[in-house]
């Protein structure tokens, strides 16, 4: 593919709209947000009171998303006295999102209606080609197929979210340099994509769409002040303060793998020793448990796959009561425990949660220790705790959180919406 690149807890609250006639795709997405977190639904006069719209607004654009299908009317309900009013919701196959995780040793996709839930997924190995071009051209095909199988009239798909490992450059919608994805290098994956499926594309960061896909399916997982840690074939850091994402300069915030977690620990390509990279990486610990003599060393060297059946037999071996397999793991968890206290202290969160599709491995060995190990480091252990969690979407979560971001752009008010050009 050519170059394209040039260069304590605070439960979510319901948006404010405004009634200035110029604001009116904003205040369509703030009533949009309130009738999603109203789990019956709302009013239009509970409408009114939690966006602080005037009644002629909320009639005008309600009226407008019935018209379009994006809500509908579900039911009457008795508040006091007076007549009954008659509840809104979000309307299930009103609109629908396609969400891709691209990691290097496995794709997930999936399809979500306007509710947030799963009505299509699929999970395929990743070319091993070095070609980007023969893996979008696999990601097309699979998409079509995706949306072939649910039998989902392609007008009512919104768009593709996709979730990369990064780095991204997010203006252009390109893959920058990816460690662990062989030959990506200054590749236009959002357009690429886009022009494959016909469809408008968003391009996000692995971590990030797993950060938003917890705020948007994790229930009260996924609001206040959060790292979520994503334990894949690489590891990375999902960052929400306050429920905000924070993304960085250049959408690129929540690389972690030059955090230093071990001192005495392996040498990192930096000039340092522990890093994340080479001491908690799932392709470090196979490498530790090698060199131990758990297994032997393979034979065709350590690509994606290896690693990823290899760490299976490590944790494996651990449940199984193998001494050095555990000691390995245990000190894994120790030094990941390092690097979730640099940021749990730097941002003060409230909780902090694992997923990604290595976590189901660790979940059961690291829940035994961390949350107590992390208890102990915390700069404001006196004022408030930080719990310590596993996901409950599962391991689709980034893919998930990819399709989010699709929905997330019609139905979550954006306050840049507002600026002037």
């Amino acid at each position: 593919m050519p170059s394209a690149r040039n260069q304590n807890s605070h439960p979510a609250a319901s948006r404010r709209g405004t009634n200035l006639p110029a604001m009116g795709d904003f205040n369509q997405s703030v009533i949009l947000d309130a009738i999603r977190r109203a789990r019956t639904g709302l009013s239009r006069v509970e409408l009114a009171s939690s966006t602080g719209l005037s009644a002629q607004t909320i009639s005008n654009i309600c009226r407008r998303l019935l018209e379009k299908g994006l809500i509908e009317e579900a039911g009457k309900e008795i508040s006091g006295p007076g007549k009954p009013r008659t509840m809104l919701r979000l309307n299930p196959t009103g609109r629908f999102a396609l969400g891709v995780h691209l990691d290097p040793t496995v794709t997930t996709f999936v399809m979500l209606d306007l509710t947030g839930s799963i009505v299509a997924r699929s999970r395929r190995p990743t070319p091993t080609s070095s070609d980007p071009g023969v893996i979008i051209a696999s990601l097309v095909a699979e998409l079509d197929e995706l949306v072939a199988i649910s039998g989902v009239d392609r007008e009512r798909i919104a768009g593709v979210g996709i979730a990369a490992p990064g780095p991204i450059d997010s203006l252009n919608g390109v893959v920058v340099n990816p460690p662990h994805l062989a030959g990506w290098r200054d590749v236009p994956l959002r357009d690429a994509l886009a022009r494959g499926t016909g469809l408008p594309v968003i391009l996000d960061k692995d971590v990030t769409a797993a950060a938003i896909a917890e705020m948007w399916a994790g229930g009260p997982s996924g609001s206040g002040s959060f790292i979520f840690f994503y334990m894949g074939t690489g590891i990375g850091a999902g960052l929400v303060v306050h429920d905000d994402v924070v993304r960085g300069s250049s959408d690129n915030a929540g690389e972690i793998g030059h955090i230093v977690t071990d001192p005495d620990g392996p040498e990192c390509f930096c000039g340092l020793r522990g890093c994340v990279l080479v001491a908690c990486m799932p392709q470090a610990l196979v490498l530790e448990a090698e060199q131990a003599g758990v297994f032997p060393p393979a034979t065709g060297g350590l690509d994606n796959y290896t690693v990823d059946a290899r760490f299976t037999q490590l944790c494996e071996a651990s449940a199984a009561g193998d001494a050095t397999a555990r000691e390995i793991l245990d000190r894994s968890a120790v030094r990941m425990t390092t690097a979730i206290a640099v940021i749990a202290n730097l941002l003060d969160v409230d909780h902090v949660v694992f997923g990604g599709p290595f976590w189901e491995r660790l979940s059961a060995h690291y829940m035994r220790s961390v949350p107590d190990l992390l208890g102990e480091r915390l700069a404001a252990r006196s004022v408030h705790d930080v719990a310590v969690m596993g996901t409950g979407i599962g391991e689709d979560v980034a893919a998930v959180g990819a399709a989010c971001l699709v929905l997330n752009r019609g139905l979550a008010p954006n306050p840049k919406a507002l600026m002037l050009a």
